[in-house]
C-alpha cells in the first residue's frame, strides 16, 4: 500500500505533519479532517528508483482523458466521481496526480476549469479554455468530445512524423557507427601493413589514414566536445531566442522542412477551429492556437495577429503579411471571415493538410531510403576504395 506524508493545520493553528498508509490521496485527505484537520499538503513518498524523465501527458494521454471524462458525463455519473475513475485508469504518474488534485478542488466548490488551470503544467491551456467555456455554456460534454477530436488527430500526425524521421535517423546512426568502427578498429591494420611494406600511398589512401590516426588520438576530445555542443543546444533550446531560431530553421531545412510546415499549418487551423466552435472570442483563440502550435514561429505571428486585430484589423490582411501560410489558406480564411463560417473554413484547410501530410510522409518514405543507401555507400565505399587502391597499384605493378 502507498505510504503518504501529509501537511496540515490543527484547530489552534498548529502545523501538524506525518506519514501514513492509505489507497490514495483522497482516502488521507478524508481522515485528516475527521481528525479536524486542515489538509495543506499531501504527496506520496517514492520508494525506491523513479525514472527522473518523461511523465508528463501526450496528445494520447489527453485524447483519452477527454473521451472518457465526456462519455461518463454523459452517462450520468458526477464530476468528482468521473475524476476519481479517471486518476484510477491513466498509467502516467502526473497526470494521475494532476486528475486527483483538480478532483479535491472541485469536492471543495472550484469549477472544474478552474481547478484545471492550476494544474496547467499538465493541462494545456487549450482543454483548460474548452473545459471552462463547455462548463459555463453547459455544453462541457460537447466541448470534451471536441477536444478528444482534436488531440487524437494530433497524435495521428505526431505518429506520422515520428514514423517519417525514424528511418532516417536509425541509419544515420549506424552509418556514424559503422564509419567509426572502421577508422579506429580497421584501417589501423591497413596503415601498419603499408607501413611494414614502404608503399607509395595514393592520396585518398594518406586522407583516410590520418582521418583515422586522428579520430584515434582525439577520440576523447571529440566526445567531449560532443557533449558540450548537446548541452549547449539544448540550454539554447530551452531560451525563447533559441526555440524561434530552431524552429524557423526546421521549417526551412531541406527535405524535412515542408513536412514540417505542413504540420504546422494543420496544426494551426485545427486548433483555432476548435477554439472558436467552442465559443471563445477570436483574439483569445488566437493567443491560445500560438502556444498550443508548439512552433514559436507561429506563436509570434499570433501575437503579432491578435494585436492587430485589437487595433480594429481583419484577420486576413494580418495573417497573409506574416508569409508564413500558402495562399491558399489565406484565401480560404478570408471567404470564412466574410461568410461568417471562419471555423469550417478552418476545419477544411486542416482536413486537407492533413491529407498532405499523409502524402508527404509517404513520399518522403520512399525518397529517403535510396537516399540513404547511396550515402551509406558513398562513405563505407568510399573508405573501403581508398584502403584497396595501393593493392590495386602494387598488383599493377606486378603485371
Amino acid at each position: 500500500m502507498p505510504r503518504f506524508s501529509y501537511t496540515a493545520k490543527d484547530r489552534e493553528g498548529k502545523i501538524r505533519t506525518g506519514a501514513v498508509n492509505a489507497k490514495s490521496s483522497d482516502e488521507v485527505v478524508s481522515r485528516l479532517r475527521s481528525l479536524g484537520l486542515s489538509v495543506i499538503k499531501v504527496e506520496e513518498e517514492r520508494r525506491g528508483f523513479t525514472w527522473p524523465f518523461g511523465g508528463k501527458p501526450g496528445s494520447k494521454d489527453l485524447a483519452i482523458f477527454s473521451r472518457q471524462f465526456a462519455v461518463m458525463i454523459e452517462a450520468g455519473v458526477s464530476l468528482t466521481r468521473a475524476l476519481e475513475i479517471l486518476s484510477e485508469q491513466t498509467e502516467k504518474r502526473k497526470l494521475k496526480d494532476a486528475i486527483l488534485k483538480v478532483r479535491r478542488e472541485v469536492e471543495g466548490g472550484k469549477s472544474i476549469g478552474e481547478a484545471m488551470k492550476e494544474q496547467s503544467q499538465i493541462f494545456p491551456d487549450l482543454i483548460v479554455q474548452m473545459v471552462a467555456v463547455g462548463e459555463q455554456s453547459g455544453q462541457l460534454v460537447n466541448t470534451l468530445k471536441q477536444a478528444a477530436i482534436f488531440y487524437e488527430k494530433m497524435d495521428s500526425i505526431q505518429r506520422k512524423v515520428k514514423s517519417a524521421m525514424a528511418y532516417p535517423v536509425v541509419v544515420f546512426i549506424v552509418l556514424i557507427a559503422v564509419t567509426a568502427g572502421m577508422l579506429i578498429f580497421i584501417i589501423p591494420s591497413f596503415a601498419q601493413m603499408y607501413a611494414e611494406v614502404g608503399a607509395q600511398l595514393p592520396a585518398p589512401t594518406r586522407f583516410v589514414i590520418g582521418l583515422s590516426n586522428f579520430l584515434k588520438n582525439y577520440i576523447l576530445i571529440i566526445l567531449a566536445v560532443i557533449i558540450v555542443l548537446i548541452i549547449l543546444y539544448r540550454r539554447f533550446k530551452k531560451t525563447e531566442r533559441g526555440k524561434y531560431v530552431i524552429d524557423n530553421f526546421m521549417m526551412h531545412v531541406i527535405i524535412f522542412g515542408n513536412l514540417i510546415k505542413k504540420v504546422a499549418i494543420a496544426r494551426f487551423a485545427r486548433t483555432l477551429s476548435i477554439l472558436i466552435s467552442s465559443g471563445l472570442e477570436l483574439i483569445q483563440s488566437l493567443k491560445i492556437t500560438g502556444k498550443a502550435s508548439g512552433n514559436k514561429v507561429i506563436e509570434k505571428g499570433m501575437d503579432t495577429v491578435s494585436t492587430r486585430i485589437t487595433g480594429g484589423e481583419t484577420i486576413t490582411r494580418p495573417i497573409q503579411e506574416l508569409n508564413l501560410f500558402p495562399p491558399l489558406v489565406v484565401h480560404l480564411i478570408s471567404v470564412g471571415e466574410e461568410s461568417g463560417r471562419l471555423a469550417e473554413m478552418l476545419t477544411k484547410i486542416a482536413d486537407f493538410y492533413d491529407d498532405e501530410v499523409d502524402t508527404a510522409v509517404a513520399t518522403l518514405a520512399s525518397t529517403i531510403e535510396p537516399v540513404m543507401i547511396v550515402i551509406i555507400g558513398v562513405f563505407v565505399g568510399g573508405i573501403l576504395i581508398s584502403m584497396y587502391l595501393p593493392i590495386f597499384g602494387l598488383a599493377g605493378t606486378i603485371q
